[in-house]
């Protein structure tokens, strides 16, 4: 009788031991999600007294229940550890996929094919707008980088009238010549569509619509191409 008193004693003291330790847990509506779209974490966790959150984009909370959005697309892993005092932790995992209809526009020069850095370059949703310049897309303008690269998110799967500007190029004389080639194709929803502007040295100085006085490049040709094509 006395085994068993001691037995049960120590089946208690390990019952009420385990009913301390956290258990962390939480859900959201969608895992999968556009990209700048607000995600509410509810959390769910057990017998936790503090949090720390995680969102694989290399930011950090200690908020229970949380919200975030995410800058750029991809697949992220969210982790959340649950704490009950300093020594007891739980954690636990989930993917969120930030998704976006993506354009990714190279610009190089024709004969040398030298990346073009520094260019402005404006969408337009119509030839009109283009052809008016007005009513630019979201308001914004992307400028390429080193690479002669800009990457816009967050469009729509729609064709878009491509505007390029630097202090030696714009892509105007092109389009007298044929309007498709300052055009995309329509874009394929939530996936990156790359294209490449070649341009071309005119040797003229011209006056924009807004004032500003630049030499001009004419852009050559423009090619949709395949995913990975650019060199970063």
């Amino acid at each position: 009788m006395k085994n068993l008193f001691i037995l049960s004693a120590i089946i208690l003291l390990l019952s009420s031991g385990c009913e301390k330790s956290p258990e962390a847990g939480f859900y959201v509506d969608s895992p999968i999600i556009e990209i700048y779209e607000t995600i509410y974490f509810t959390n769910t966790s057990s017998r936790a007294d503090f949090y720390r959150w995680s969102f694989g984009d290399g930011t950090v909370s200690s908020e229970m229940n949380p919200v975030h959005s995410y800058n750029t697309p991809g697949r992220f892993l969210v982790t959340l550890e649950a704490f009950q005092g300093s020594d007891e932790v739980d954690q636990t995992s989930m993917y969120i996929d930030v998704l976006s209809t993506t354009l990714d526009i190279e610009v190089l020069e024709y004969y040398d094919q030298y990346p073009v850095a520094n260019a402005s370059i404006v969408l337009y949703a119509s030839q009109y707008d283009w052809d008016n310049q007005i009513n630019t897309v979201y308001g914004m303008e992307w400028f390429t980088d080193a690479s002669g690269i800009a990457v816009m998110y967050d469009l729509d799967p729609i064709v878009y009238w491509v505007d390029i500007w630097h202090q030696n190029y714009n892509n105007w004389q092109l389009a007298d010549e044929d309007i498709n080639n300052v055009k995309t194709y329509p874009l394929d929803l939530h996936e990156v569509n790359y294209y490449t502007f070649y341009v071309d040295y005119t040797g003229t100085t011209i006056s924009r619509k807004d004032g500003r006085k630049v030499d001009q490049y004419k852009v050559v040709r423009a090619e949709r191409k395949k995913p990975g094509n650019h060199a970063r």
